[in-house]
């Protein structure tokens, strides 16, 4: 079965195409400056038609979709009523929801009859217990606005987590794995059982740890008195959390790590500040997610920095453990979500139950009334 893996942002379209269940990558790409000026691909219907120009035969197109609220816990067959729930959810994440659904509508009308299967970034985070998700707020907006913890990167998580048990030859469901997603964008996850149990972003992927240019945790009462410092509108200090924050905002260089380690060796004190920083906050959680797991079998490492950058990993791990007996597995695995969303719509398609899949009767992806 030949399954084409899509992943559509705003001006582009990543795509492979995987033969399944061989697990083969057949075709691999990437379609970019859509809608750009001066781009000839004006949509992403011009983008997905040249894709698929290259491509002799599709069976079944997996779509990754960042964020499915409480809707959606699992990989799902696209329909009408999953559409209109997408959408919905598109006030939780406005920047990627919109360019999923993009992707996903070109394909209904350029592969009439082939089934498409959504999955989600947030769905693997759905087993987070109550107290994990819950905010100290009101709970008036946990149910009127979904105001909680979602996560994220929550299929790297999970390809990671499931790949390492493989190379241990144990069972994930016997297993306690830190997962490290450390790239521009930074996660770790708790997964216990093959469950992710907690997870450091949150309502947005702004929570959690120091990344390139998102701040990570700070004190909530930091954004009224930086407004009222800076004279910022909400959409000004919005942009410096997200965009001027992190490893660029503390360094002052920049928000690549391979830049920054140059730096560092050269004696630049604020390369080695966002360094520090950002190792820290990650042993921070680290020693968190061991102490709700009650140990942990291995660390795991992925993404850009997770994979490349072999000292700042030694620099993580040193120390993290002593307090164990036992000292986990340290493993350094690449990431391959498009594997990852192959293999789910994959045995989605294949479940007998794939006509009884229903979507989640809760009601999280209310943003406002």
């Amino acid at each position: 079965m030949k399954i084409l893996v899509i992943n559509s942002g705003s001006s582009s379209i990543k795509y492979k195409l995987f033969d399944m269940p061989q697990e083969q990558n057949k075709v691999a790409g990437v379609i970019e400056h859509i809608g750009e000026k001066g781009s000839k691909i004006q949509d992403h219907y011009m983008g997905l038609r040249i894709v698929l120009g290259k491509l002799k035969h599709v069976d079944a197109v997996g779509h990754r979709v960042v964020h499915g609220a409480e809707k959606f816990k699992k990989p799902i067959l696209i329909n009408a009523p999953v559409i209109r729930k997408i959408r919905q959810c598109s006030c939780l994440a406005p920047l990627h929801n919109p360019a999923n659904l993009a992707g996903i509508l070109a394909c209904k009308k350029l592969l009439p009859g082939i089934r498409q299967i959504a999955v989600f970034d947030t769905a693997f985070h759905q087993t987070l217990p109550a107290h994990a998700y819950i905010y100290g707020l009101p709970y008036e907006y946990y149910k009127r606005f979904g105001v909680r913890k979602y996560g994220f990167h929550g299929t790297s998580h999970q390809y990671v987590a499931h790949e390492a048990a493989r190379r241990l030859n144990k069972q994930i469901s016997k297993l306690k794995i830190i997962t490290c997603h450390l790239g521009n964008g930074c996660s770790i996850a708790a997964v216990e059982g093959g469950r992710s149990i907690d997870t450091s972003m949150g309502f947005t992927p702004l929570e959690g740890l120091i990344m390139g240019t998102r701040c990570g945790d700070i004190d909530p009462a930091l954004v009224t008195y930086i407004m009222q410092k800076k004279k910022f509108n909400i959409f000004q200090v919005e942009n410096t959390l997200n965009k001027s924050s992190g490893l660029k905002g503390i360094s002052g260089i920049s928000n690549d790590m391979r830049i920054l380690e140059g730096k560092r060796k050269k004696r630049d004190d604020r390369a080695r500040l966002a360094i520090d920083i950002f190792i820290y906050r990650i042993k921070k959680y680290i020693g968190a997610y061991t102490t709700i797991m009650a140990g942990c079998d291995a660390l795991v490492f992925t993404g850009g920095i997770g994979e490349n950058q072999k000292r700042i990993r030694k620099e993580i791990y040193k120390g993290a453990f002593s307090h164990l007996k036992k000292k986990p597995k340290i493993l350094v695995i690449p990431a391959n979500e498009e594997l990852m969303i192959a293999r789910q719509a994959y045995n989605l398609i294949r479940s007998p139950q794939l006509s009884t899949v229903q979507i989640s009767s809760k009601s999280a992806c209310n943003c406002g009334d």
